[in-house]
């Protein structure tokens, strides 16, 4: 589990850092402003008095790198259960949409996705799915390095999707 936890902290830092990247060069070309919901947000999660200006921008910082960071020791653990690839990715991408739904719509800070402007939301899936995308790549790989996991091991006993296939015996390790 160790293992997963530091490859998951590298490969969500490594899907917020490409997420960034994209989110300014988008907001370059579109003029749109950064959003101060991630601040307000963990303002209210830790009970701290809401500020403007240069606090909240940190603030900001934190908790966008923070919970992608976080984030990625999730699919982490996907990727050394086996679940790899981009479909594990894509679902991956619907546990960071959610996340951030949760607590911002928890905390007051946000709505729903479906009362947001098309544009807006457009712009957000997109940005969700690079981070996941990236942060699943980053995870395959790692968890490459040690093999396949339990989940592939099992599939490749009896290739394709068959009835009646229990799951292997357990081995000593």
């Amino acid at each position: 589990m160790g293992r997963a936890v530091w490859q998951g902290l590298l490969a969500g830092a490594a899907g917020v850092g490409v997420m960034t990247l994209g989110e300014k060069a988008e907001q370059r070309f579109t003029g749109r402003p950064d959003s101060y919901v991630p601040a307000r947000t963990l303002e209210r999660l830790t009970a701290l008095p809401e500020a403007r200006g240069r606090r909240s921008s940190s603030l900001n910082w934190v908790m966008h790198a923070g919970q992608g960071a976080l984030l990625g020791v999730l699919r982490s653990v996907m990727a050394d259960a086996g679940l790899r690839g981009p479909w594990s990715s894509a679902k991956f991408a619907v546990v960071r949409l959610t996340s951030d739904q949760i607590l911002e719509n928890a905390t007051g800070t946000g709505a729903p996705p479906q009362t947001w402007p098309r544009g807006e939301l457009a712009v957000d899936l997109v940005h969700k799915a690079v981070y996941a995308f990236t942060t699943g790549f980053v995870a395959d790989v790692l968890a490459a390095r040690s093999g396949p996991g339990p989940g592939q091991r099992h599939a490749s006993r009896r290739p394709g999707r068959q009835h009646h296939a229990g799951p292997p015996a357990r081995t000593k390790a």
